[in-house]
């Protein structure tokens, strides 16, 4: 049994049309997008993660079922180390795995932190998974705005104040949320 520590609130942003309605925890959000709904039916409302994929939402009922139905529920605390939000996952490995954890310094949970830190200081695959986001937004909002094209090149080239200058035309909520998740900001 390895024990992991839980994961961050699922952070999102809505978007009705072009123009960003809210940004942050899933149950604000989607009150959000059902705010705006209700504003006007006719609109389009969007909603993202962080890694730019569209969030599905059930936007039925009245504001307090949409926020009932998304809020996300407090850690469970157990065995571990309730207090740093530690809790027990378990982790299948071959058998020269366990081996090779067993003989490192501070045993296999001190190992394994050490390698999951040493990946995420590394970075590797950061850039690459901010572009991504930052194109799926680009594609499901802006797919049709000039600038788009040459945009996506320059997102992908890394170019990023020539990816601002692509998306100037842009609506300024639509082009400041594609700039920060390029940034890796939202990713």
């Amino acid at each position: 049994m390895i024990n992991v520590i839980s994961e961050k609130p699922r952070i999102c942003t809505a978007f009705a049309g072009q123009r960003q309605v809210a940004t942050g925890p899933l149950a604000e959000v989607a009150v959000a997008a059902w705010r705006a709904l209700k504003a006007d039916p006719n609109e389009t409302v969007l909603t993202f993660d962080r890694s730019g994929r569209l969030v599905d939402l059930d936007l039925r009922g009245d504001e307090g079922d949409v926020r009932d139905r998304y809020v996300e529920p407090e850690p469970q605390r157990g065995r571990g180390r309730p207090k740093l939000g530690v809790v027990a996952r378990e982790v299948t490995l071959l058998p020269r795995h366990w081996e090779w954890l067993a003989e490192q310094p501070g045993g296999a949970s001190v190992a394994l932190r050490r390698l999951v830190d040493a990946a995420r200081a590394a970075g590797e695959g950061q850039d690459r998974l901010a572009q991504e986001a930052a194109y799926r937004i680009m594609s499901a909002l802006g797919g049709d705005l000039p600038g788009f094209e040459e945009g996506s090149r320059a997102l992908f080239a890394g170019d990023l104040a020539k990816l601002d200058a692509e998306l100037s035309a842009w609506p300024s909520d639509l082009r400041v949320h594609v700039l920060d998740l390029a940034r890796g900001g939202g990713a």
